[in-house]
């Protein structure tokens, strides 16, 4: 078979046109370009995938550390990296962790090693201690804050849009006000802790423990809240949970005990997701596609950058 050299003869251009030709750059007049196409048609070359990926230091593959693949919150963000990285000509590795460490310095470890050319961590485990030396190796970009860290970031600030959403509720009437979490642990979670406590200090009303809910990610346990809030002596009259998802399990919850939302209880939901125009959930829009390509755009960007995504509050009924 006829290798890159002899093609570049045979087609009487340089090897370094060929090469581009093969890679799909745009830079090549359409006379050399179609000269290159018609001598790999007739020799029926297919390019050697990894003496290209020996010859140019890239995999052309950006790996991205998520817990879950199956949850509508890193669906939505997967599919901005998708969409940015069939632009940019690159494919995905998608590593699940699980939340388990371990698993998330196997995804390190292939930077190091060089099976993918950056890495992105939608939700991570590990210390920034621990990310943040594989970073000699390729980048790193995280979904969340990176200042003072060697590492981009595209972030929400959930302390503002918490207190946001807080002060939205208020404003309506409520006072005893719940919310759930996914990980006690997160720095998302973190976040909207100590917007809830800040905010409970400035309308002189005490902490319960009781009205936070924890490892909330489904349907399911959206059902399973009002289950646990409606054994409570004093009940919160207004509710922000995790996600979308977890919202439209407590309001089909609460209407079969024959719950009046948006009266007898409101609830507001995160993300946007395509089920709460169904549950007509008041909501907070993440925005979370465009933070896919943003963190895909800064995998491969040379400068190390900090984006902060803007988010609103959609109005809907539930609130």
């Amino acid at each position: 078979m006829a290798n890159i050299r002899q093609i570049a003869k045979e087609a009487n251009v340089s090897v370094s046109t060929v090469s581009r030709v093969l890679n799909g750059h745009p830079y090549v007049s359409e006379e050399k370009r179609n000269a290159v196409e018609q001598v790999i048609k007739k020799h029926r070359y297919d390019r050697n995938i990894n003496a290209v990926h020996l010859s140019t230091g890239k995999t052309f593959m950006v790996g991205v550390v998520v817990p879950f693949t199956n949850r509508p919150y890193f669906a939505a963000l997967l599919e901005g990296m998708a969409e940015e990285a069939f632009q940019s000509r690159y494919k995905l590795v998608f590593i699940q962790t699980k939340y388990e460490e371990s698993r998330e310095v196997e995804a390190l470890e292939m930077l190091k090693y060089r099976q993918v050319d950056a890495l992105i961590i939608c939700s991570r485990t590990c210390q920034l201690e621990v990310i943040e030396p594989y970073t000699q190796y390729g980048n790193i970009v995280l979904y969340e804050k990176t200042l003072h860290t060697k590492m981009s970031g595209t972030y929400v600030n959930h302390y503002a849009v918490f207190k946001q959403a807080l002060t939205y509720l208020h404003a309506k009437g409520h006072d005893q006000i719940g919310y759930s979490i996914g990980r006690l642990e997160g720095t998302n979670s973190v976040q909207r802790a100590t917007a809830y406590r800040d905010f409970l200090t400035e309308i002189n009303q005490p902490y319960r423990s009781e009205y936070v809910f924890s490892h909330c990610f489904h349907f399911e346990d959206g059902v399973e809240l009002i289950r646990q809030w409606s054994k409570l002596d004093v009940r919160p009259t207004a509710l922000m949970l995790t996600s979308d998802q977890v919202a439209s399990g407590a309001i089909t919850a609460a209407r079969e005990q024959g719950i009046q939302i948006g009266t007898e209880l409101a609830v507001i939901g995160f993300d946007n997701q395509p089920i709460s125009r169904i549950f007509q959930l008041t909501t907070v829009d993440m925005k979370l596609s465009e933070i896919g390509r943003k963190t895909f755009r800064q995998a491969l960007a040379e400068e190390i950058s900090q984006e902060e995504i803007e988010v609103k509050l959609i109005e809907r009924g539930s609130a």
